[in-house]
């Protein structure tokens, strides 16, 4: 598995190139750019594929599904305002990648995954890379009500609406990130809890993301 490999002078190299190359992308958040230079993106792709590991790009990790391209992983997390010690819901963990992200910022991390091949794995290999998010197999665009509240929630997958269920997980003052639209493009949504039910919208740019798939989305 990938947590036997080395992280040595080329790949934290390669990591710091990547981190300059997000950073002129407008990834402005010093503390986002810091945790993606610490994750050894190339722990998650096989030997023969570790040439792509750190270019700015998404890549097949099986069952249908990608590892987010690092400028996505970067746009979305600094929409969270990730402060030590948020809550955060994680939908759709898929390789860990983003979750690692997550944790090296110093989020409380709860990870769902729909696909068992893929919560099978990343359950495994993550902790050898010294990262412990908690991990549940599940329908993701339910959320995970009895751990709720949380103080961030992000949707890794496009979703067709803001599910109503997710909402009502947010702590007030809490920020939702998710990818709206058809399964082809998605606009980034960000939502604001400012009362039990009151929220704050905003539409930002457009992105490609595999589909939310559950009984609240496709």
């Amino acid at each position: 598995m990938a947590y036997k490999y080395i992280d040595n002078y080329r790949e934290q190299g390669a990591r710091k190139k990547l981190v300059e190359e997000l950073r002129k992308k407008g990834i402005e958040d010093e503390d986002v750019l810091k945790a993606i230079g610490k994750v050894p993106r190339h722990f998650f792709f096989d030997e023969t594929f570790w040439n792509q590991a750190y270019r700015d790009i998404a890549f097949p990790i099986g069952e249908g599904q990608t590892i987010s391209q690092p400028y996505t992983v970067a746009y979305q997390t600094q929409l969270l305002h990730i402060h030590k010690g948020d809550k955060v819901l994680e939908i759709g963990t898929g390789s860990g990648y983003q979750a690692c992200v997550l944790v090296e910022l110093g989020a409380k991390v709860y990870t769902i995954e729909r696909q068992e091949k893929l919560y099978e794995r990343t359950k495994q290999v993550l902790p050898h890379m010294g990262y412990k998010p908690k991990f549940f197999l599940g329908d993701g665009s339910r959320g995970i009500a009895k751990h709720a509240p949380y103080d961030k929630i992000i949707v890794t997958a496009g979703a067709p609406t803001v599910p109503e269920e997710l909402l009502k997980q947010l702590n007030i003052g809490g920020i939702l990130v998710i990818p709206v639209g058809d399964q082809d493009l998605q606009k980034m949504i960000t939502v604001l809890k400012t009362g039990e039910n009151d929220y704050e919208r905003i539409t930002l740019d457009t992105f490609r993301f595999v589909p939310l798939v559950g009984d609240k989305a496709w």
